[in-house]
């Protein structure tokens, strides 16, 4: 049986990390004999700890000290007899590259790329790096595209589009959705979701915008901010200018919380507000709980969304075409509903789970054979 080695030393939790975590969680239960490495002082390992899945814990050292961490997990490859190494997080390609040059298994090294590329990688230091990895799985179409374009020909893996998925959330009660409405408030109005963590780049400051200008126009409108402040200066000026234009009462912040899922089901909309998403984990989330979705016109969205059809993409950074966007789906609950369903059927077609990972299985094992 192959085995294949899945590597993420980032000590945060995001999509990057936890699509490593289902990644490696799929293929225990396919059968495949694999071994997640993580950060011994990140956040991952509650996904594995006191369960069935075989995993190690590796220091991430400086740039200059990644010899010293790649020899550690070249000792991880040779003692486990690892055949492919599969990389998520960027900052891995270096101790995984030398990893794999130190080893004696010699491992086929393969990077999912999940953030966007900008800019040509043609000095020494990232030829040494492309020219050792075997394959790139792009998120999207577009990032295939600047893969292509941003390294040069003669060091560029093979690349291929290979989709994140999703697994549908458990479909939550109405009484679940009443007491949700009453612990935050929501009443009946007309609610607006947005999902991630509290920075600029996520776009929360357009939703509180949109929100207001909903408010001037008569539409009882409140936005449910699901996530935790990585910012606190942020934090503070979106409170300000709820303040200043008296939306407090419109504006219902969260925090952190474990029940992401269930809160985008008590709303009527969710938005993705981000200027530069890759992706777009939470559209699909959302799209399968037969939720309307509003989102940037920009990355990954554009793949996720057929526009008027499975749900609508606004003007990115522009509050008031984003509040056009979403009282058109305000004054009309059919068309609301239309693109929920449209929504949910491309989300069960393109972006299902374990399809998904089926596939990622299936490339893995193909770059073996």
């Amino acid at each position: 049986m192959k085995k294949i080695l899945e590597l993420c030393l980032s000590p945060d939790i995001g999509g990057l990390e936890l699509y490593m975590v289902r990644a490696s969680h799929y293929l225990h239960e396919s059968k495949v004999d694999v071994i997640s490495v993580i950060n011994e002082v990140g956040n991952l390992e509650q996904y594995y700890k006191n369960r069935d899945f075989k995993y190690k814990k590796l220091k991430r050292y400086a740039t200059v000290f990644s010899f010293i961490g790649a020899r550690k997990l070249a000792k991880i490859i040779d003692d486990n007899r690892v055949d492919a190494l599969h990389i998520h997080w960027t900052k891995d390609i270096l101790v995984a590259v030398l990893a794999k040059l130190i080893s004696k298994q010699k491992p086929k090294l393969i990077q999912t790329r999940h953030m966007r590329m900008t800019r040509f990688k043609d000095d020494f230091y990232h030829r040494f790096l492309y020219k050792n990895i075997d394959l790139m799985l792009a998120v999207t179409g577009q990032v295939k595209e600047q893969i292509e374009k941003f390294i040069p020909i003669e060091v560029r893996p093979k690349v291929e589009v290979l989709y994140i998925g999703a697994q549908k959330p458990a479909i939550i009660s109405e009484e679940q959705k009443r007491d949700i409405h009453a612990k935050y408030n929501l009443e009946k109005s007309f609610i607006v979701g947005i999902v991630g963590r509290i920075e600029k780049g996520k776009g929360q400051y357009l939703v509180v915008d949109a929100i207001g200008e909903l408010t001037k126009k008569g539409i009882d409108a409140k936005a449910l901010i699901v996530g935790h402040a990585m910012s606190v200066d942020y934090l503070n000026s979106l409170k300000g200018t709820i303040a200043k234009d008296a939306l407090e009462d419109k504006i219902i912040f969260t925090g952190f919380t474990t029940e992401v899922q269930k809160l985008m089901q008590v709303c009527d909309v969710l938005v993705l507000a981000t200027d530069r998403e890759t992706f777009g984990l939470v559209l699909v989330e959302a799209m399968q709980c037969e939720i309307a979705v509003v989102a940037s016109d920009s990355g990954g969205p554009l793949e996720i969304i057929d526009d008027n059809e499975s749900g609508l993409l606004f003007e990115t950074n522009s509050s008031q075409n984003l509040a056009k966007k979403l009282e058109l789906l305000y004054n009309d609950k059919t068309l609301r509903d239309s693109m929920a369903k449209a929504g949910a059927k491309k989300a069960s077609i393109s972006f299902d789970a374990h399809k998904q990972f089926q596939e990622l299985e299936n490339t893995l094992v193909k770059i073996l054979n």
